[in-house]
């Protein structure tokens, strides 16, 4: 069986019971990154398991030796650095062959970011669209530009290094609708989380004071019909 477990964005207060049993029983857990997967078993106080790494330059000998072990019989779980597993990782490669192969396959649900950051915006989320990362060059400025005809509620990640970028080209796309609102969550669950809510007007300022650590979720509300 292959049991994929969301995991702590941040707080590990919010850990599910279902998915901490899950963690004891299994033969092995694979994950992006072993040293982050095995410092989470070690602050839950969980027993060690072997940790097997897969992400998006693992070869498809590997992937294929996880896919044996679980025909076999053993049960293992799919974990991502944080979150649910399979949205804006490689966890999604492995679920569909073990889907295809007929592995039993269950998901243990839990936090993810963009949905978190989804219910504190404010914002209508009863027809949102979800993004993950926005492209870094071909398409990019075609998708920003497509954010002032969306009627429904954009959601999307940001890294650090590009969070002031991507707010600017937003405020530039989107200037002739000055109203529109706009949140910003940074290291949501985490000790210094942070939701800034805003308009497209006020956005390039607010992109200039924002503070530049952490992750960031972009929260665009749709467009006033």
């Amino acid at each position: 069986m292959l049991s994929i477990i969301a995991t702590p964005i941040g707080n590990l207060g919010d850990i599910t019971l279902r998915a901490l049993e899950t963690f004891k029983i299994v033969n092995a857990i694979i994950c992006e990154d072993t040293r982050v997967a095995g410092a989470l078993l070690h602050h839950l106080n969980l027993p060690k398991k072997e940790l097997i790494s897969m992400h998006g330059y693992s070869s498809p000998e590997k992937l294929d030796a996880v896919i044996e072990r679980l025909l076999q019989g053993e049960h293992m779980a799919l974990v991502s650095d944080a979150g649910t597993p399979g949205i804006s990782d490689p966890g999604f490669l492995l679920v569909s062959k073990a889907r295809a192969a007929g592995v039993k396959i269950e998901a243990i649900p839990g936090p993810s970011a963009f949905l978190t950051a989804l219910s504190a915006s404010g914002l209508p989320i009863n027809h949102f669209l979800y993004l993950g990362f926005l492209p870094l060059k071909k398409g990019r400025k075609t998708m920003i530009a497509s954010f002032a005809e969306a009627e429904e509620t954009i959601v999307f990640y940001e890294s650090v290094h590009r969070i002031e970028r991507t707010l600017i080209e937003i405020a530039e796309a989107l200037k002739d609708q000055p109203e529109r609102n706009i949140v910003v969550c940074r290291e949501l669950t985490k000790l210094h989380e942070e939701t800034i809510s805003t308009t497209i007007s006020e956005l390039p300022e607010t992109a200039k004071k924002m503070v530049k650590k952490g992750e960031f979720v972009v929260v665009i509300g749709p467009m006033d019909r």
